[in-house]
């Protein structure tokens, strides 16, 4: 049984069908790429996966067998979805561990809830330390306490990417994770994904506009075009289908080339 599974899975806005029964099914364990051009549906199935957007009639996803569709993000959470956005939605003001805290009791403050005041205290200190390990291992257990908004973009980027680790969700979802960074702070943070990917037993399925990032990173990867999917496999076979190249300028494009023009 799939991990994630969506069976003719749609969406319109009014006359514009932005998912075209989509069927999809993710491995657990698996970290899969979704790409396609400009307006080809990708943060729309993210939306749909996640509770932002609600299905069309005849859609279905289910999570873990679970089926999940058109139930509310909080709920998702709870059965172990996560996500990132590609405009970070970090708690500027707040500083850095209270952004990871709060990544934590989206999915586990009901638990606490029912504790009596002294063991509250006891969890939150035992949950704060297990914030400040994480905080270290993408390094930025420095700057637990200092207010988010004054991180770099790269920093940032790694808090949103703890944040969203810190609610411990078996399938994340990530939205270009490597936008506006240097060549350097790319290979930082995949690094860093990598190994939170192992150290939690994360599945991950990401968006991403430098094919390099995809082709270096994913096993299968998944393409959608004007919302329906014309190609999906290992790397190197997707980057050669002739569907893809002409989706993409309708030419086979080098990897500089891609890294310019693979927009989400």
């Amino acid at each position: 049984m799939a991990l994630l599974e969506t069976k003719n899975l749609s969406k319109s806005f009014g006359g514009l069908k932005a998912i075209s029964n989509l069927d999809f099914q993710l491995e657990e364990g698996e970290v899969r790429g979704l790409i396609g051009p400009n307006g080809s549906g990708k943060s729309t199935f993210f939306n749909l996966l996640t509770g932002i957007y609600k299905a069309d009639i005849g859609s279905h996803i289910f999570l873990n067998g679970d089926e999940i569709t058109n139930q509310e993000p909080h709920y998702i959470v709870t059965k172990g979805m996560g996500r990132t956005f590609q405009l970070l939605r970090l708690f500027a003001e707040m500083t850095v561990i209270d952004n990871l805290m709060v990544g934590y009791h989206l999915k586990y403050s009901l638990s606490s809830a029912v504790f009596g005041s002294k063991n509250v205290k006891i969890e939150e200190k035992l949950v704060k330390d297990e914030m400040m390990d994480l905080l270290s291992y993408i390094g930025l257990v420095d700057y637990a306490d200092i207010d988010a908004i004054e991180l770099s973009i790269g920093q940032r980027r790694l808090l949103s990417l703890g944040r969203a680790m810190a609610m411990r969700p078996r399938v994340l979802l990530l939205d270009e994770p490597a936008a506006g960074l240097s060549p350097v702070n790319v290979d930082n943070i995949l690094k860093i994904l990598m190994g939170l990917k192992d150290r939690y037993h994360t599945t991950l399925i990401i968006i991403e506009h430098i094919l390099k990032v995809v082709m270096d990173t994913c096993g299968i990867i998944t393409v959608l075009d004007y919302g329906e999917k014309i190609s999906e496999g290992a790397p190197k076979e997707v980057k050669i289908d002739q569907n893809v190249v002409n989706a993409y300028l309708g030419k086979e494009l080098d990897d500089e080339e891609v890294r310019l023009n693979f927009n989400s």
